[in-house]
């Protein structure tokens, strides 16, 4: 039987701290599925497309994983692609209290799910989505936080915007 785990974010944009989680991921399971979540109510600087196609590019040569977006419940998700895995990334001690929450909050949704918390390389650690929107608001360097294919995609997307 295949391990099968889901990565659930908003991944405005993602990260190279996202992208090391998803190869430990890897490491662990037979299978990951990176789900991009609409996040209505963090008023995304992406849409939704911009984050899956940026999400796809940034794992296309890696093997065993599904980037799709959903818009509701992530145990329901997890359910109806048969993981049993929530992966989830911690950063830093802040990052814990919330995730723990969610991490029960889910749990008492289907007792079948585990949430599984993995942490990045430090190199990453200090690495989050919102920090490089903050730099990218402001056109400051990026390149050292994000995938390449993912600046490059955000990069042509900055010169389209300016012309």
């Amino acid at each position: 039987m295949k391990k099968i785990a889901l990565y659930p974010g908003t991944f405005d944009p993602i990260t190279n701290g996202h992208y090391d989680i998803i190869e430990r991921a890897l490491n662990l399971f037979d299978e990951l599925i990176i789900a991009v979540a609409i996040s209505t109510d963090k008023k995304p600087m992406f849409t939704l497309q911009e984050r899956i196609h940026m999400t796809k590019e940034a794992v296309k040569n890696l093997k065993n994983v599904t980037v799709l977006g959903f818009d509701n419940l992530t145990v329901e998700l997890a359910k109806t692609h048969n993981a049993n895995v929530l992966i989830r990334g911690l950063r830093a001690v802040s990052d814990f209290e919330y995730e723990l929450q969610l991490g029960y909050l889910n749990n008492s949704l289907d007792k079948s799910i585990e949430t599984v918390y993995l942490m990045p390389k430090l190199q990453h650690a200090f690495i989050s989505s919102s920090s490089v929107r903050n730099l990218l608001k402001f056109n400051a360097k990026t390149d050292h936080l994000l995938p390449k294919d993912v600046q490059n995609i955000i990069g042509k997307m900055n010169s389209c915007t300016l012309q």
